[in-house]
C-alpha cells in the first residue's frame, strides 16, 4: 500500500502527516484485532486441555469442541456488545475511542494469559470482544472523515486488508512463541497492542469534520441521543437494511470461513497424510484465505466506484455464496479433494472482502453527529445471531456426521442479501455527509 512517496496525479490529492499517521493507526488497530481473534483459534486446544481438568471437567475431545464452542460464541457476544463504542465515538471524539479499544483488548487478552479456569477465560473472552468488536468502526470513521474525498474510499478497502494481515501475525507469533513458550505467552503478546496507544496520543490529531461538527462540547450530542438517530425517520430504514446486510456477512464468515482449517485438515487426513502434514496444510488454507481477502479489499474500492455499492455488494456476496456452497456441498466429499477446495478456498477469501464494502459504505448514509454510533450498531448487532449460528451449525455437523452439508447450507443466507440490496440507498458519487 503506497501512501506517500511519488508525487501524485492531478487528480488525487496528497496526503498530509496527520491522515497517514491516522490511517496507520487504524490499520494497525485493525491488524492487532486480527492477530488477537486469530490467537484464540491457535492456542485453543492446548489452553483448554489444561484448563478444563482444573475447572473440574475432562479435556476430552468432545468436551475441548464443546466449550471452544461456548468461547467462541461469547467473544461474539462480547462482539456485539461493542456497539457502545460509536456513542462514545460521537461524543469524545474518534482518536479517544480508537485509544479505549485498544486498550480493552489489549488488557483483557493480555490477562487471558494469567487464568486458572474455563470460566475465567471465559469473562475474558467476552471483554476482549466488546474492545476489539469496537476498533474497527471507529478506525474505519475515523479513516472516512479524515482522508480526502478523492481517497476516502480505497483507504477504506486499505484499513479492511489489516485484519488479516493479523492472521499471519498470529501465525508468526504461534511458530516462534506459542511453540516454544506456551499458549499462556501467546495471550501475554495480546497485551502489546496497548503500546500503539501511546504512539497515537503523541502523534494523531481527531478529525477536522468531527471538531469543525462537534468540537465544541454545547454541540455534540449525548451518547443515547447519538445512538437514537440511527432510528429516526431519517435513518431508520437505511439502519435496519444495512444491519441485516451485515448479518448475512457474519453469517458467512463464522459459518463458511471459520471451518476452512478444520476442512482443510479431515480432507488431508482422509487422503493419507500425517497430523502433521495435515496441520501444515491447514495453514497453507488459513493463508491463501486471508490473501484472497487482501487481494478483494484492494480491489473492491475500485470496482465499487464502477458498480456502484449495491451491485459490488452482490457481486461479492454472489462469489462467496457460490464458493462456500461448492466448497463445502460438493468439493469436500470428492476422493481427491484438496487441489480444487484451495481454489475454492482462496475464492471464499475473494468474496469475504465484501465486509470493506461496509467500511466504505456505512459512513456515506450518514452525518457526523451519529455516523460512529451507526457503523458500530450495523456491524455488531449482528454477532448476536452469529452466536446463535455457532451452536446452529455445530448441531448440524453432529446430526450431519459431517460438517460438509451444515456448512454448505449457510450459503442461503445470501439469497436473503440479495432480497435486501434494493431496499438500500446507492451513494456512489455522493461526497460524504457533514
Amino acid at each position: 500500500m503506497v501512501l506517500s512517496g511519488a508525487p501524485p496525479s492531478k487528480s488525487r490529492t496528497e496526503l498530509n502527516a496527520n491522515q497517514i499517521r491516522g490511517f496507520w493507526a487504524a490499520w494497525g488497530g485493525w491488524a492487532l484485532d486480527g492477530m488477537d481473534a486469530s490467537i484464540y483459534a491457535v492456542v485453543l486446544v492446548p489452553a483448554l486441555r489444561e484448563l478444563l481438568p482444573r475447572s473440574g471437567i475432562a479435556a476430552t475431545p468432545a468436551n475441548i469442541g464443546y466449550y471452544g464452542s461456548v468461547l467462541l460464541a461469547l467473544f461474539l457476544f462480547g462482539w456485539g456488545l461493542s456497539m457502545m463504542w460509536g456513542p462514545v465515538a460521537d461524543r469524545y471524539g474518534r482518536v479517544r475511542a480508537l485509544m479505549l479499544t485498544i486498550l480493552c483488548y489489549s488488557l483483557f487478552t493480555f490477562l487471558c494469559g494469567l487464568v486458572t479456569s474455563i470460566w475465567q477465560l471465559a469473562v475474558l473472552r467476552v471483554l476482549c470482544g466488546i474492545g476489539i468488536g469496537g476498533e474497527q468502526p471507529i478506525g474505519g470513521t475515523f479513516v472516512a472523515e479524515v482522508w480526502p474525498e478523492d481517497r476516502r474510499k480505497m483507504g477504506a478497502g486499505y484499513m479492511h486488508t489489516g485484519y488479516y494481515f493479523g492472521f499471519f501475525l498470529a501465525a508468526l507469533a504461534n511458530y516462534f512463541i506459542g511453540a516454544n513458550f506456551g499458549w499462556r505467552w501467546m495471550f501475554v503478546l495480546g497485551g502489546a497492542p496497548a503500546l500503539l496507544v501511546s504512539w497515537i496520543r503523541r502523534g494523531v490529531r481527531e478529525s477536522e469534520a468531527w471538531q469543525r461538527r462537534l468540537g465544541d462540547s454545547q454541540r455534540r450530542p449525548a451518547m443515547g441521543q447519538a445512538f437514537a438517530e440511527l432510528f429516526s425517520p431519517r435513518y431508520r430504514r437505511r439502519t435496519i437494511v444495512m444491519s441485516l446486510l451485515f448479518l448475512v456477512s457474519i453469517i458467512g464468515l463464522w459459518a463458511g470461513s471459520i471451518y476452512v482449517p478444520t476442512a482443510v485438515t479431515q480432507i488431508s487426513l482422509r487422503q493419507g497424510h500425517t497430523a502433521a502434514d495435515a496441520a501444515r496444510l491447514a495453514s497453507y488454507g488459513t493463508g491463501l484465505l486471508s490473501i484472497g481477502t487482501i487481494l478483494g479489499c484492494v480491489l473492491l474500492p475500485l470496482i465499487a466506484e464502477r458498480l456502484g455499492r449495491r451491485l459490488t455488494l452482490g457481486l461479492f456476496f454472489a462469489v462467496m455464496g457460490v464458493s462456500i456452497a461448492i466448497a463445502f456441498g460438493y468439493v469436500f466429499y470428492l476422493p481427491q479433494a484438496l487441489p480444487l477446495f484451495f481454489v475454492m478456498v482462496f475464492l471464499l477469501g475473494l468474496g469475504g472482502a465484501n465486509f470493506a464494502t461496509f467500511t466504505l459504505w456505512i459512513p456515506e448514509q450518514y452525518a457526523t453527529e451519529c455516523r460512529a454510533s451507526a457503523i458500530g450498531f450495523t456491524s455488531s448487532v449482528g454477532r448476536f445471531v452469529g452466536c446463535a449460528m455457532v451452536f446452529l451449525v455445530g448441531s448440524g455437523i453432529a446430526r450431519f456426521g459431517s460438517l460438509g452439508i451444515p456448512v454448505a447450507l449457510t450459503s442461503l443466507a445470501f439469497v436473503v442479501g440479495f432480497a435486501l440490496l434494493p431496499l438500500s440507498d446507492e451513494t456512489r458519487g455522493k461526497p460524504l455527509p457533514v
